[in-house]
């Protein structure tokens, strides 16, 4: 079944590097050049966001289209184009009512208001490009909850005379913590018929919940990691949408996210001052250097250097990183080096650690692309201790880098990350489980003293991390199996 899918279209919020907030991005960028090599003709459509830059990215304008949604309501929009890596094509909406603003989903302000309404257009757009422009994919990719619209249209919307009668959806979920609950009285704008306003789809305490409806209507469901799956069906895990994607099991599967190693490995990445490998290391001091430098920490080879780079948010554990890197900065000898931005709160957090601990620690808030590469290379852990992780990309990218994890067991940090056993030296990194203070602590201790009694077993760690390999071409098949089930689904609708 898998070799009969040939056209995928991709429905996104955002992909790197043209528009990024998380993980998602990174993952919408390299499965869809990983499926063309494997001979699909993948496509993606996405925001034409004011922050994206068209010159650089070489986009052109290819257009305009006419979106239609409810209550008689007609939008017209520019469309442009440009090319990932010079391979996989890119539509973008342009609309500048909805996506001419300073961030994605929201800004300094919170997020925004009528998300319901900009992506109910990206969504409906999609469609609509498809049927304009003569492509017409076996399977819709649709991305957490701002394209998940796009599944109940394709269900609802000029069914039967439509082109796109026989597409199949499929929707990943990224992170079920964000799943697009707003007003209800953004309903009437979907266009989708009163009967679907119900508890079954749309409607969630008096809101419409986007990925809700999505669940409810894709031909198949994914999750980021085989772990997550079985997180998702739990009640604490679902939050609030275990009943319904219970009701979807059988078809539900969870597929680890791979990594793009042409963009993230120390033998080639270009933002690196020195390249290095698993049988080369001598480029890592030199990365750490530069690192203490740029940072502001004192240039010291023989402390172990702890990275963070997140979302500063309380997903990502950081009130246990909050009442426990204090007392590690105090007790243990060791640095750490912060890149993150989020809720103001922890940013003031991580800026008072800073200046409480100067030369030990230092952070840096906002996103710099190039020092997030910097702190992989450079650093010798990297902190994840997140109370749930759908999958995570930084533990893997840590990995390569021979920068060892030290991480929650949770979703795909467990289901990546090898936990040290001291007796075999076997391992890639270093877990914990309970979401505690102290098991947070004892962890960055144990790390702290492997690094300072136990030096062989570090490098030995390294070299094996660095050996995982978590290329897309393994997960680019699984998603081909769940392509053709998905197509499969929708022919016996």
């Amino acid at each position: 079944m898998s070799t009969d899918i040939q056209r995928v279209l991709f429905v996104t919020p955002e992909c790197a590097p043209l528009a990024k907030v998380g993980g998602l991005a990174d993952v919408v960028a390299a499965l869809p050049k990983t499926l063309r090599r494997m001979g699909c003709d993948v496509r993606v459509v996405m925001p034409l966001y004011s922050s994206i830059a068209r010159q650089r990215h070489g986009i052109q304008v290819d257009g305009s289209a006419c979106i239609h949604l409810g209550g008689g309501v007609e939008h017209w929009v520019g469309v442009h184009t440009g090319r990932l890596d010079g391979d996989v094509p890119v539509w973008l909406v342009d609309f500048a009512d909805y996506f001419a603003r300073p961030g994605i989903y929201g800004d300094s302000g919170g997020e925004y208001r009528d998300n319901a309404f900009r992506f109910a257009l990206l969504s409906k757009a999609a469609l609509q490009l498809c049927k304009d422009r003569a492509f017409l994919p076996q399977v819709m990719h649709l991305h957490d909850w701002p394209a998940a619209l796009s599944a109940v249209f394709l269900k609802t919307w000029d069914r039967i005379a439509s082109p796109l009668s026989t597409c199949a959806s499929v929707l990943t979920i990224h992170n079920i913590g964000y799943q697009g609950k707003y007003p209800g009285d953004a309903f009437g704008y979907f266009g989708v018929g009163q009967e679907h306003f119900n508890s079954e789809t749309f409607e969630d305490y008096g809101q419409v919940n986007l990925l809700k409806a999505g669940v409810r209507f894709a031909d198949a469901i994914t999750t980021v990691s085989p772990t997550h799956l079985h997180e998702i069906l739990s009640p604490e895990g679902g939050l609030g949408l275990a009943p319904y994607l219970t009701s979807r099991t059988q078809e539900m599967t969870g597929i680890l996210n791979g990594v793009d190693y042409e963009h993230w490995s120390p033998e080639v990445d270009p933002l690196l001052p020195a390249r290095y490998s698993a049988h080369d290391m001598q480029g890592k001091a030199v990365c750490k250097e530069t690192l203490q430098r740029y940072l502001g920490l004192e240039p010291r080879p023989d402390l172990p250097l702890f990275g963070i780079i997140s979302r500063l948010a309380p997903q990502k554990g950081i009130d246990l990183l909050a009442r426990t890197l204090p007392a590690a900065l105090t007790n243990l000898e060791l640095q750490l080096a912060v890149l993150g931005n989020g809720e103001p709160e922890y940013e003031d957090f991580f800026r008072w650690l800073q200046w409480g601990h100067r030369g030990r620690a230092a952070c840096h808030i906002g996103f710099s692309e190039e020092l997030s590469h910097m702190i992989e290379g450079g650093a010798d852990f990297f902190l994840m201790p997140s109370l749930y992780e759908p999958c995570g990309l930084n533990q893997i990218y840590s990995m390569r880098y021979g920068t060892l994890p030290v991480v929650r067991t949770t979703g795909g940090l467990k289901d990546t990350v090898e936990s040290y056993d001291q007796d075999s030296g076997e391992g890639t990194g270093f877990r914990f489980d309970d979401t505690t203070d102290s098991a947070l602590y004892n962890t960055i201790a144990w790390a702290v003293s492997t690094w300072f009694e136990r030096p062989d077993d570090i490098q030995r760690l390294r070299r094996q991390a660095m050996a995982r390999d978590f290329s897309w071409d393994a997960s680019a098949r699984q998603y081909l199996e769940v392509y053709g089930r998905a197509v499969e689904h929708r022919a016996h609708l």
